[in-house]
């Protein structure tokens, strides 16, 4: 299950920046609360988590209505493997704002963790429900059908070892999950502007929202997701590193899907370190599509290697997954 819930990992801050812009529309901008959080969160990067949870105890103490406070809280405790507590932060978080669905959504993940699949659909029909054009929570609903159909051919396998039909359709389940699903738990990032709740009824409509803030298609999301692939890469997070490639991604030289991404782990694992800095990085982009341009210093536990890279990406939702990676000297 690690491995599973690994790869639901890695791409919710920009979902959940967009759906919070929908309820924060009306509200005037926070910069103090965007502050410290971004400061709590920095901590939890470093490696202060206790610290940054004792700060964010008593922000929350302050702004009992600010969802990113609990949110980053549920996913701190997510994150220092303290799933039993989280799992009640994110329940509160569902019971205080019902129409947010990334709650839901990592509630999902963290019962998938402990083998509980029917609580984990129904809490993501619950995130579909409050939110239908959610791709995360489909994807991972899909998720959770394919382990719960992957017990029950198991289970047939046990009655019956002779049952080639049940082995077969478990064989295709096993190799679905040995390739890298893109999908989600949560991200530490705190959102820009006031994250206070307010009625649904009182706030401006998706629509509105687009139109009045930065559009999921921008070259500020297309440059978070540059940004976490790199870094992905430096911190050796091969799931998270793995997800930033969409289902379409085509190795290069005519290799497999499922040979590549073994030469990766295999690559990315064996230095002690690895170091991935970019410079000089430019983005073309419209609607679903975008060509990211950069210089790349590579470095693993030698002399960094310098390169000139182009990513082609597309999008997928609210997110931005790499198709075609191009590297020259």
């Amino acid at each position: 299950m690690n491995k599973f819930i690994a790869r639901l990992a890695s791409q919710l801050a920009s979902s959940f920046t967009t759906f919070l812009l929908v309820l924060t529309a009306s509200l005037s901008f926070s910069v103090a609360h965007a502050d410290e959080l971004k400061e709590i969160s920095q901590l939890a990067d470093q490696g202060q988590t206790s610290v940054a949870l004792d700060r964010l105890n008593t922000y929350i103490a302050a702004n009992p209505k600010n969802a990113q406070g609990l949110f980053l809280k549920g996913v701190l405790l997510a994150e220092q493997g303290r799933r039993d507590e989280a799992i009640k932060v994110f329940t509160e978080v569902t019971e205080k704002f019902p129409k947010l669905p990334e709650p839901y959504n990592n509630l999902a993940v963290l019962y998938a963790d402990q083998g509980q699949f029917d609580k984990a659909r129904n809490a993501l029909e619950t995130a579909i429900k409050t939110h239908p054009s959610y791709a995360t929570a489909h994807e991972n609903l899909g998720d959770i059908y394919a382990r719960m159909a992957s017990e029950a051919y198991g289970k047939a396998l046990q009655l019956d070892t002779a049952n080639s039909r049940a082995q077969g359709k478990l064989s295709l389940i096993k190799d679905l999950f040995g390739t890298g699903n893109k999908t989600t738990i949560a991200a530490k990032e705190p959102v820009k502007g006031n994250t206070e709740i307010v009625p649904v009824a009182a706030t401006a409509s998706q629509d509105d929202a687009k139109k009045n803030n930065a559009p999921v298609n921008s070259q500020e999301a297309i440059n978070l997701a540059v940004n976490k692939w790199a870094k992905a890469w430096s911190s050796k997070n091969i799931d998270q590193y793995l997800g930033s490639y969409g289902a379409s991604f085509k190795p290069a030289k005519g290799m497999s899907r499922q040979a590549w991404e073994q030469q990766r782990r295999e690559r990315i694992a064996k230095p002690s370190k690895i170091s991935v800095e970019l410079s000089n990085v430019k983005i073309e982009s419209d609607e679903s599509t975008a060509k990211v341009t950069f210089k790349q210093s590579y470095r693993a536990d030698s002399k960094p290697i310098r390169t000139s890279k182009t990513l082609l990406m597309k999008r997928d939702g609210d997110n931005w997954y790499i198709v075609e990676e191009i590297a020259s000297n």
